[in-house]
């Protein structure tokens, strides 16, 4: 049996709606809001009906009290016609349900608090598909991160430069993505897909890995990995997402790159962020340290390079990611600045898979 609660400070109008709505529903009474509230702390109400005018605590006063502590419960007020201003307040803050002037006509108020019990049905309805569905994303997204790790651990355990650094172009990638506002969900396909963006190099032959410069096959077989792992990661319906990141996340901004010569806008921006994270840990911690670069002479050729091969958006955040190394100037749109170091960058250093 559904529970009502009747709020009124007077009593012959709760005895007269307690009367009402007794043999269908169990009935509850309270002469004041402090009472009603009290009541409510104790019972699972499913409808409230309450007078507007009373002392010490109006019926919206109430409403609003007690709208966190009893979500789903339909409410009802019961208004005079001189309650214009307090009527349209409740229904501008979405307190009421409905609103029954005085005096009511027993029938159709009735009928009202009957089709109440169903908008309160719906509400229950409406409140459990939402619980389920974020149990049932907070699940999806645990067996994601789950593959993610996993697949991490296989990297890993086949070649552990390509293992760390994946996690330092993740790093890298995530913080571009918080200045460049991206949403949570997007960032973490995007830390996700930065993680596992070498991950078809699995299928990649050591000696391709670490020869440079390449023979024209070899080079064909390097560029091949951001298809298989894509290939791979579109098996798993929760991370295709992050397969379409990873094919796409060697094309250049200005449509030369891999494997399908998208440009500029055409490229996702996920593709274009982890593009420039992954060409500066290239740069500054590579697999021969011995060609390692510092942080300032990076920029300076993420900079040389942006509206070629990255985005300058994106290469503008990543440089101010290390403000000690820079110092800006004039022109900002244009993106010039002044590196501190004058060290030059070999012109080999950055062979054909950069």
């Amino acid at each position: 049996m559904y529970k009502l609660l009747i709020v009124d400070d007077e009593p012959a109008n709760l005895r007269l709606l307690e009367r009402l709505f007794s043999r269908e529903y169990y009935c509850l009474t309270a002469s004041s809001g402090a009472d009603a509230i009290q009541l409510l702390e104790q019972h699972d109400v499913a409808i409230l009906i309450t007078d507007q005018r009373m002392p010490q605590m109006t019926g919206i006063e109430l409403l609003k009290r007690t709208s966190e502590l009893r979500p789903h419960m339909v409410r009802i007020l019961l208004t005079g016609y001189t309650d214009v201003e307090a009527l349209v307040e409740a229904l501008n803050c979405g307190l009421v349900y409905m609103y029954i002037t005085k005096p009511w006509k027993n029938d159709e108020l009735k009928l009202k608090v009957s089709r109440a019990i169903e908008h309160y049905e719906n509400n229950k309805k409406h409140s459990a598909l939402t619980v389920a569905n974020e149990r049932l994303n907070l699940r999806l997204n645990e067996m994601k991160l789950g593959f993610v790790a996993a697949l991490a651990q296989a990297l890993e355990a086949k070649d552990e430069y390509e293992h760390e650094h994946a996690f330092r172009v993740s790093s890298y990638a995530d913080a571009i993505a918080e200045k460049l506002g991206l949403s949570d969900e997007d960032r973490s396909d995007l830390s996700s897909a930065a993680l596992l963006h070498n991950l078809g190099h699995l299928g990649t032959p050591e000696k391709v890995l670490t020869t440079v410069p390449l023979t024209s096959d070899e080079l064909q077989i390097f560029r091949s990995h951001p298809e298989r792992a894509a290939r791979l990661l579109s098996a798993i319906p929760e991370l295709r997402n992050v397969a379409d990141i990873i094919r796409f996340h060697r094309e250049n901004f200005d449509a030369t790159g891999y494997p399908r010569g998208l440009g500029g806008e055409q490229i996702p921006l996920a593709c274009r962020i982890i593009r420039v994270a992954e060409a500066y840990d290239s740069l500054t911690q590579p697999r021969n340290l011995s060609a390692a670069i510092n942080s300032s002479e990076a920029a300076r050729f993420l900079l040389d390079r942006a509206g070629k091969d990255f985005d300058p958006a994106v290469v503008k955040v990543m440089v101010n990611l290390h403000p000690p190394t820079l110092v800006e100037i004039e022109n900002d749109s244009d993106l010039e600045w002044k590196v501190e170091t004058r060290s030059e960058i070999p012109s080999d250093f950055v062979d054909a898979r950069v």
